[in-house]
């Protein structure tokens, strides 16, 4: 779809979310001015706009990038996914034709949805859901809206000048077939270059899909003219053809999703993938807008490490577009590294939440907070935490689209009385303390440790995450894991992290995959037979579900949920030998204050637990004073209503555990357990109990 109403009149987005010195990243805009727009590049130190605290700071970076002006053009966008041939195919005139593909539809829309085009021969489902054939002037329709979510073969047959159309559901029946039939109006040939889960029209696609198509066949004269096989290369976005040319498949339709033969024998599609022969199309998938490029920057050499900001302007309207500058492999320019999870920022991309207030508008525009949310502007694609139109879960995310909820300012929660901040904006409340102590560092994002593994930590003597580093690849958890083995020391500020698996497309590095499989807190659940990512054929879910709880690597792991609210957290060490952890603070509370949730310890909280791999000689330093009845287990810690894996009460599991572990190699990890911790130390203009404690942890891992 082309959106030209409801959109803000300057936007745009990078091709990259961080890069190196003497890399280039190419930035994206759509103006809808007819003036120049203008970009200025500055460092990002807070992105929080509460004008209870510092507000957002910025440094002008100019040196490294001077203002310059730049053409402005709107830029159209255009959703629904599709298959497109990579040539023609014709006929001879007065020919006959055999059609066939198996269908599960998921969408009565009101709109014509095609299943198969070739030039003006459309084959598709009518305004009602039922089966339609339009070839030149004539149109035929079975008459009876197909069942959802249940396969049918859909046939149409021109024999000696009659046109058969019929549909069949099947697997058990709960209908029977319907066939039409028709005397052709003039003998037809065909033409085209053909196209699955839409019509070719005005050099765009149009009437998408929406629901699976396995096995389209075009047979003219008795001989094969196209057909398909989505059971192979179902990692790749070329679909190959038995016969005929391949199709490219637009806008990232979802592979590896069951067929009309699966019988739930096997789950992994590796194993069978005739039995995975199909693929999921929708009208609103959007994952590239492939906007022209207005600006490039290449990163000069002595740019500093960090997180930048390219600031657009024009009439009076303004954008921003954030990107993480890491350094050179192997050329640290600090002892300490902050990990930023890049991966994690963008499958919550466009994330447009159930609660959402328009209401919420008076208090962004009383902050100057960033005035955009994605649940107003749907059409722009939404997160892996939305559901797509059809009620199936969005599986794919990409950052190269604009993501509104990554913007300095960004205000995820508009109905409390803190700050309301999460992921970036939340991430820079450690960022801000770092340059507020005068601590050096560099950053490297998720996207660069998943391509550099340990290389790219290997000579920071301390390695720290920020709020919420959820989503990980196996390739981040090694070089974490290496890291942390061989010496390094790890400090874990966030919670519910380390918490689901994703995978990386093969063709596609900007291209992130999650299957929300049988456990964990989920915003939709995978359908049966579809746990493996399509990308790389790894089992999706939890982490923890693939034997790599989070407690093995930072020896806590999520445990509870809650509102966006937070407690504090009571010492509960008496060790001697750990009093430098709380050197400098009085009695047994720390954190009763904070931006996220006015406490250190809340949101999301992780615990120890042993058989999940805390090691055992761990300390616990401080454990949250959690409220009753404010969290909930999460659902892999439940077993009943009265039960769960504790073997006591829930309350008993409900808390934030404060951690020091040492490892063999004299590895360490001082792990925090709440996603709320780091929008503490920056309260009290950075004098408070959390950022002393912080402090006196960082000054150890750095000595």
């Amino acid at each position: 779809m082309t959106t030209r109403h409801k959109n803000p009149p300057l936007l745009g987005y990078a091709d990259r979310l961080s890069a190196r010195p003497g890399e280039r990243i190419a930035f994206k805009v759509s103006s809808a001015s007819p003036q120049p727009f203008a970009a200025r590049l500055v460092r990002s130190i807070s992105a929080d706009p509460n004008p209870a605290g510092q507000g957002i700071v910025e440094k002008d970076a100019s040196p490294y990038f001077p203002a310059q002006t730049f053409a402005s053009v709107e830029r159209p966008f255009h959703a629904g996914s599709y298959g497109i041939a990579r040539s023609e195919v014709a006929t001879a005139k007065g020919v006959d034709l055999n059609l066939s593909v198996k269908i599960w539809p998921t969408l009565r829309s009101g709109h014509r949805q095609t299943v198969l085009n070739i030039g003006t021969l459309d084959l598709r489902l009518d305004t009602e859901g039922a089966v339609a054939l339009a070839f030149g002037a004539q149109t035929i329709s079975t008459g009876r809206p197909l069942s959802l979510r249940q396969w049918h073969l859909i046939e149409a047959r021109l024999e000696k000048g009659t046109w058969t159309l019929r549909q069949t559901p099947l697997g058990p029946a709960q209908a029977a077939p319907v066939e039409v039939q028709e005397d052709a109006l003039a003998p037809l040939s065909l033409s085209g270059t053909p196209v699955i889960a839409a019509k070719w029209e005005d050099g765009r696609a149009e009437q998408h899909f929406n629901g699976k198509i396995e096995a389209p066949t075009v047979v003219a004269d008795a001989q094969p003219l196209c057909a398909w096989d989505f059971g192979k290369q179902i990692s790749s976005t070329t679909a190959q053809a038995i016969t005929g040319p391949d199709l490219d498949l637009v806008n990232y339709p979802t592979r590896a999703v069951t067929s009309a033969g699966w019988d739930g024998a096997e789950m992994n599609w590796t194993h069978k993938p005739d039995h995975y022969a199909a693929i999921h199309f929708h009208e609103d998938d959007i994952y590239d807008f492939g906007w022209d490029t207005d600006f490039t920057f290449t990163l000069p050499e002595d740019m500093a490490s960090g997180a930048y900001v390219m600031r657009l302007s024009c009439d009076g309207h303004e954008d921003a577009i954030p990107f993480f500058v890491c350094p050179p492999v192997g050329k640290s320019s600090a002892d300490l590294c902050v990990l930023i999870p890049t991966f994690t920022y963008t499958i919550y991309g466009n994330h447009a939440r159930p609660d959402f207030d328009p209401s919420w508008q008076k208090k962004f525009a009383d902050w100057d907070a960033y005035p955009h949310n994605p649940a107003a502007y749907p059409h722009y694609g939404l997160s892996t935490y939305n559901n797509h139109s059809d009620g199936s879960g969005i599986c794919h995310a990409s950052h190269h689209r604009p993501l509104f909820n990554l913007r300095p300012g960004y205000v995820t929660f508009g109905n409390t009385d803190c700050s309301g901040l999460r992921h970036f904006q939340a991430d820079s409340h450690l960022l801000s303390w770092l340059h507020a102590k005068g601590i050096a560092y560099d950053v490297i994002t998720d996207h660069a440790l998943h391509a550099d593994g340990i290389a790219a930590l290997r000579d920071y003597k301390a390695v720290t995450t920020t709020t919420h580093p959820e989503y990980h690849t196996a390739q981040t958890l090694d070089a974490l894991r290496d890291y942390r083995d061989a010496g390094g020391h790890l400090a874990y500020l966030g919670g519910n992290g380390f918490y689901w698996r994703i995978a990386v497309h093969p063709e596609n590095d900007s291209l992130l995959e999650i299957r929300r499989a049988e456990d964990g807190i989920r915003a939709w659940a995978a359908e049966p037979g579809e746990y493996y990512n399509a990308f790389d054929g790894t089992y999706g879910g939890l982490w923890r579900r693939n034997g790599r709880a989070p407690q093995a690597l930072v020896g806590i792991g999520f445990a509870a949920q809650g509102e966006f609210f937070g407690d504090p957290y009571r010492r509960v060490c008496t060790d001697l030998a750990y009093d430098w952890v709380f050197e400098g603070i009085e009695g047994e509370i720390i954190g009763d204050f904070g931006f996220s949730g006015h406490g250190a310890a809340g949101f999301e909280l992780d615990h120890m637990d042993y058989r999940l791999g805390t090691p055992e000689h761990t300390v616990l330093l401080a454990r949250s004073v959690t409220r009753e009845n404010g969290f909930m287990l999460v659902p892999e810690e439940q077993l009943t209503h009265l039960t769960n894996l504790t073997g006591g009460p829930a309350q008993d599991a409900l808390h934030a555990d404060m951690i020091w572990a040492e490892y063999p190699q004299g590895g360490t990890v001082f792990a925090t357990g709440s996603i709320t911790f780091c929008g503490s130390l920056p309260w009290n203009n950075f004098d408070n109990s959390v950022s002393r404690l912080f402090q006196n942890v960082l000054t150890k891992l750095l000595a």
